[in-house]
């Protein structure tokens, strides 16, 4: 699992790592059954403390994705709903824009001029 974090996102470590989990379950790398690696080496990997990666976990628990088993650690439970990853890129866009001085309704604007 390659996870990758953004230092300049004003949003919590915690959430950055649940959303590169999400995404990566979303995007197949991940499927139901598969078992993920220890919190520990996610974290190493990552840069972070062990407890960050360790509330993300309990977040996507708790949001049905990721399933605890003791003794066989943290697995996939089911894929993340798409509409919630694309929500959650969304939020990160607009909250990206508002730093840069655009309002919602000129990333919309944007967002029309694209498609």
């Amino acid at each position: 699992m390659l996870l990758t974090l953004d230092l300049h996102d004003p949003r919590p470590l915690h959430e950055q790592v649940a959303e590169a989990i999400r995404r990566a379950v979303a995007e197949g790398s991940y499927a139901p059954g598969d078992r993920l690696p220890p919190a520990r080496d996610m974290a190493a990997a990552l840069g972070v403390n062990a407890n960050t990666v360790l509330r993300a976990l309990r977040e996507l628990r708790d949001e049905g994705v990721l399933e605890f088993r003791r003794g066989r650690g943290v697995s996939i439970l089911s894929r993340p709903d798409p509409r919630s990853v694309i929500e959650e890129k969304l939020r990160a866009l607009l909250a990206e824009a508002v730093q840069y001085g655009y309002r919602h309704d000129d990333v919309i604007e944007l967002i029309r001029e694209l498609s």
